[in-house]
């Protein structure tokens, strides 16, 4: 839950570097607390737990944007490929396989590795 509530404190920061943690653990908790609210809006079938629903996804938008163009940064690539999401099939396999791959060891362009700096092997 740290890691959802760090990303919510950068929620306009394009710049920097997210390990895989950081950025899975915010597409855990972005997931489940959308879940929760879709089911909420579904069984009381409330307007007002839907608009929730819409706002909420609104709300974390920017967020969700920064940990992941950060998380780009860490494996050494731009933020603009985000773009390649827009590819039927191939744009998304590529970024899940970018996603799942290890922070590059030492500092890139994009500042200083997020494990190094938190004393966690780079092998790891």
């Amino acid at each position: 839950m740290s890691y959802f509530i760090e990303a919510l404190k950068k929620y306009a920061v394009f710049s920097g570097r997210a390990r895989r943690k950081e950025y899975w653990q915010f597409g855990l908790f972005f997931a489940i607390i959308a879940l929760v609210l879709v089911v909420l809006a579904l069984v009381t079938k409330a307007p007002a737990l839907f608009g929730l629903v819409g706002l909420y996804y609104v709300a974390l938008l920017l967020p969700g944007l920064g940990v992941s163009v950060r998380r780009l940064h860490d494996i050494g690539r731009s933020g603009w490929w985000l773009f390649f999401y827009i590819v039927p099939i191939a744009g998304p396999i590529t970024l899940l396989v970018f996603n799942c791959t290890d922070s590059a060891p030492g500092a890139n362009e994009y500042g200083p590795n997020p494990k190094e700096a938190a004393g966690i092997p780079a092998h790891v």
